[in-house]
C-alpha cells in the first residue's frame, strides 16, 4: 500500500501545512488537494503565486491546470539535481526519524493524527536554523523565575519545555 501525504512548506516562515492524507492517491484525491491549496478565504496559496513541486508521478496535468486557473504558477524542481527541494527534503527527514519511524498506527485516524501532531510540535516548538536557531514564533522572553514544565506530544515521543507561570 502506497500512503501518500501531501505536504505544503511556506519558505519564509518556514510553516508546514498538512493538506490531506490518503492510502491510495488519485487523481480524485489530488483534486481535492488543489481545491484546499487554492480555497478563496483559507487555502494555504492564498497570497502565494508559485508552487514548487517535486517530480512525483502523483501530480497530474489536470491538477496543475486547476492550479494554474487559480493564479499559481507550477514549478517543477530540476531533474536529477542533487539537492532540488532542500527544505522539503529536510522536513520529510525530520518527521521520519523524530515520528513515523518511531509510531506503529492503531488506525487509520491515528495514522492521520500523527504527522498532524508532529507539525503542531514542529513549527511553533523547534528551532530552526535557517532562521538563525530561533523558534518561528518567537514569545516574549519570561523571567527566569519558576520551574520548568515539560509537556509531551504522541506520548511523551515528542516533548518540549517552557517555563511554569
Amino acid at each position: 500500500m502506497t500512503d501518500c501525504t501531501v505536504l505544503v512548506i511556506d519558505l519564509a516562515s518556514r510553516r508546514v501545512h498538512v493538506v490531506g492524507s490518503t492510502p491510495h492517491p488519485n487523481d480524485l484525491f489530488l483534486r481535492q488537494v488543489a481545491r484546499t491549496l487554492t480555497a478563496p478565504d483559507e487555502g494555504v496559496l492564498v497570497g502565494h503565486r508559485v508552487l514548487i513541486g517535486d517530480r512525483d508521478a502523483t501530480g497530474s496535468t489536470p491538477v496543475r491546470r486547476l492550479l494554474s486557473d487559480t493564479g499559481i504558477r507550477v514549478m517543477q524542481t530540476p531533474d536529477r539535481a542533487p539537492d532540488p527541494n532542500a527544505y522539503g527534503e529536510r522536513f520529510v527527514r525530520s518527521i521520519r526519524n523524530a515520528c513515523l519511524d518511531r509510531v506503529t498506527p492503531f488506525g487509520e485516524r491515528h495514522l492521520r493524527r500523527t504527522p498532524a501532531e508532529f507539525v503542531e510540535h514542529y513549527y511553533p516548538k523547534r528551532h530552526h536554523q535557517g532562521l538563525g536557531n530561533e523558534l518561528v514564533d518567537r514569545a516574549p522572553p519570561l523571567q527566569h523565575v519558576g520551574g520548568i514544565l515539560r509537556r509531551q506530544r504522541l506520548g511523551g515521543l515528542l516533548n518540549y519545555y517552557d517555563r511554569a507561570a
